[in-house]
């Protein structure tokens, strides 16, 4: 009797067991930050809390920063990554490293980022090494100026990469503005014929 049980096939079905489903490949790659503790004033007392702080991003371009707070870690964790989903910002990338330099600044923070040869590598310290990494950056040297705040440094280096423009982009400005001159030219001299 033993033996037919076990010739059935489904061994996990056959015992009553329950199998778990299979967990969905993430979008997205995330790293804490910085976890603080937090607390309030109430009347009876201190109330603590956790603020997370953490950065997502798809390593293809995709990036950013989201905070949440929470009476434990994991829901902190937890809203700091649905708050940063709802401000994903795209950046434009060269072959893994920036088209050219760029400077980010948010209040005092000021994070400078210089495009790199291939086999450099990554050359940051701190939140904006995070933000470079998950954003998909391979070789830069970055520079982090004025304020160490976390937060300001990843708003900075979030807002240097996202100045970046495609090479495609600018030609379409710099096509149509042209374009524009030659018109108002031709008119003129249509003008003065």
């Amino acid at each position: 009797m033993a033996d037919s049980h076990n010739q059935s096939g489904s061994n996990s079905s056959a015992r009553g067991g329950r199998r778990r489903p299979a967990a969905a490949p993430k979008e997205f790659e995330e790293r804490v930050v910085e976890i603080n503790r937090v607390t309030r004033v109430v009347k009876g007392g201190k109330r603590m809390r956790f603020r997370a702080l953490v950065v997502i991003g798809d390593k293809n371009g995709r990036v950013a920063y989201g905070l949440g707070k929470a009476a434990d870690v994991t829901t902190a964790v937890a809203k700091a990554v649905t708050d940063a989903k709802k401000d994903m910002r795209t950046v434009y990338l060269n072959k893994g490293t920036l088209p050219y330099l760029v400077e980010g600044k948010h209040k005092s923070a000021h994070v400078l980022i210089k495009p790199a040869q291939s086999g450099t590598g990554l050359i940051a310290g701190g939140p904006v090494r995070v933000v470079l990494d998950l954003v998909g950056v391979k070789d830069a040297a970055a520079k982090m100026l004025g304020s160490s705040n976390k937060i300001s440094n990843i708003v900075a280096t979030i807002d240097a990469l996202s100045q970046m423009i495609s090479p495609k982009a600018i030609f379409e400005q710099r096509g149509s503005r042209s374009s524009r001159d030659r018109d108002n030219k031709s008119k003129a001299q249509e003008e003065t014929v």
